[in-house]
């Protein structure tokens, strides 16, 4: 079937990049070494639990939630580009 442009299965190739480059991006995040009894930026105590369950961890919940959503605005991006892109 012919598809334009674009090869056979790319479509699936840019789903499984888009989803390799997540997992290299999120993997890169990950906090590694030995965790921390007090948050980094606050000085809050880090509970036993939390240094137990997330090793090499380094901030409390509250600073590493808001840490998580200053982080959102970069979560990814579409490869494909807008439909208005392709019509033209």
């Amino acid at each position: 079937m012919a598809t334009g442009w674009a090869g056979d299965g790319a479509v699936q190739d840019q789903i499984d990049a888009t989803v390799k480059d997540a997992i290299k991006r999120v993997r890169s995040q990950l906090p590694s070494g030995a965790g921390r009894s007090h948050c980094e930026e606050c000085e809050a105590p880090i509970p036993e639990a939390r240094r137990k369950a997330v090793p090499g961890v380094r901030l409390c919940v509250t600073c590493q939630q808001a840490h998580d959503r200053e982080q959102e605005a970069f979560a990814g991006y579409n490869r494909r580009g807008s439909k208005d892109s392709q019509l033209r």
